[in-house]
């Protein structure tokens, strides 16, 4: 988690503790603001950094692209320069792709994926035109949610429409979404729509709750893999909850659309705290979603209940093997024999959860998943969805492409549904959620 702090408002002197364990007292400084963001004060992490660039060298545009300045610069430098009031954001903040990287590997703890999102959010409201193609086309990626309801309500001709080529043709040319990728399909029939028609939760049990956040792209998209979450966790006797909820933000972090991704974080936060407090554990079938509600939400935003809600949200691989005996559970397991090539997304190693999946399916009878890698799959949610940003998504990903045609496996399987698109689009093969291979299994 983040070294940053929100200062007491009160007034009156108070003491505040920095990463480095010196106590201080507020008329020793005035807090400074970095971007500025009501109840914000990044200046105890921003002066951890000693630049070692550690960051910089982990950052996968950077290593590929020689014109980004890396995250050094956009998160500690920008602080230094932004202390100029006249001083703008470098729009080269757009071009990180948000896969936090950094944060993983600061050996100060820096929040330096919390100074990039306040940074490009700053950036957008202070700097971008909103009558420019880029910000319009920014505000309709980010809010992917929006755009996928629209479609589920008549998804065959969506899937037709979005994947025809002179459509593709023209939203390239006119809002600068690459014209190489293929649209993931809408599902006809959403997750949400088959949960309310088998009637909500089947197994009913206090004791044993769960709150499921789907997120869009399981809602929308692959249904199959909330599906398989839902069987799995019914297995182990859990009562299943399916609160209201938004978009997880991801998306919009990534976009500097802070406001948006505040709105939906109210949503979630409440509808998810009051589970919570009826005793359920939040998980998340999305790495980049349970990656929002843990790290970012409590780094942005001020909202009741948001520390228990970062507390209590797991993965959902990693929920069963904190709580279940899946080693036991799985010995008898035998399923039709298939091998996998593993990658782990970014958001799941930056959550320790970069080795879950390949162990989980070692005892296995018939399944063989081999990790093909820690290398970024490249696509970053919205980011390889640009045009301009085409070549290098792809040429990140070309050491996971490299490694998935050198192994022998025959399907893909990873937790993160944008790796996944990556992947199909950089290799063809079909790409499976370790849920769905759990399911198979158990169920």
């Amino acid at each position: 988690m983040s070294d940053a702090y929100t200062p007491d408002d009160g007034s009156g002197i108070d003491a505040t503790t920095t990463p480095g364990g010196t106590e201080h007292t507020r008329d020793e400084y005035e807090p400074v603001e970095v971007f500025p963001t009501e109840g914000m004060d990044l200046r105890p992490g921003a002066d951890s950094c000693y630049k070692c660039s550690t960051c910089d060298t982990e950052c996968p545009v950077a290593e590929v692209n020689d014109e980004f300045p890396g995250p050094k610069f956009q998160g500690p430098e920008q602080w230094r320069l932004k202390r100029n009031e006249d001083t703008d954001i470098d729009d080269s903040v757009m071009k990180c792709s948000n896969c936090m990287r950094c944060d993983s590997v600061c050996p100060s703890s820096v929040p330096l994926s919390q100074m990039h999102n306040t940074a490009r959010g700053l950036y957008v409201e202070e700097q971008m035109e909103t009558l420019s193609r880029e910000y319009i086309r920014n505000r309709i990626l980010s809010n992917y949610r929006t755009s996928a309801w629209l479609a589920s309500k008549v998804p065959r001709i969506a899937n037709v429409v979005m994947n025809f080529g002179p459509a593709r043709w023209l939203m390239e040319r006119t809002l600068g979404v690459t014209a190489e990728r293929e649209f993931p399909a809408f599902a006809t029939w959403t997750f949400r729509e088959w949960w309310a028609d088998r009637g909500g939760p089947r197994v009913p049990n206090d004791e044993k709750q769960v709150a499921y956040f789907h997120g869009c792209y399981s809602n929308y998209n692959t249904p199959e893999v909330g599906k398989a979450m839902v069987r799995v966790f019914e297995h182990f006797g859990y009562q299943i909850l399916v609160p209201e909820q938004g978009c997880s933000g991801t998306p919009m972090f990534a976009n500097g659309m802070l406001a948006d991704a505040e709105r939906h974080a109210e949503t979630n936060v409440e509808g998810l705290v009051e589970a919570i407090d009826d005793g359920a554990a939040v998980i998340a079938s999305c790495t980049s979603c349970s990656m929002a509600l843990r790290q970012e939400y409590p780094e942005l935003f001020d909202l009741k209940g948001i520390d228990d809600l970062a507390a209590n949200t797991y993965e959902a691989l990693e929920y069963l093997r904190i709580n279940e005996d899946l080693e036991a559970a799985l010995s008898e397991s035998e399923v039709d024999s298939q091998s996998f090539a593993y990658h782990a997304p970014c958001h799941a190693r930056n959550q320790g959860l970069a080795t879950q999946a390949v162990e989980l399916f070692e005892g296995v009878e018939g399944v063989t998943a081999t990790d093909v890698g820690d290398s970024c799959s490249g696509i970053s949610g919205t980011y390889g969805w640009k045009a301009e940003n085409y070549e290098t998504s792809m040429a990140i990903g070309e050491e996971m492409f490299e490694h998935m045609a050198a192994d022998e496996a025959e399907v893909g399987m990873t937790e993160c549904p944008t790796c996944a698109m990556q992947m199909e689009h950089g290799t063809g093969y079909e790409i499976r959620h370790p849920l769905q291979v759990l399911e198979a299994a158990l169920c």
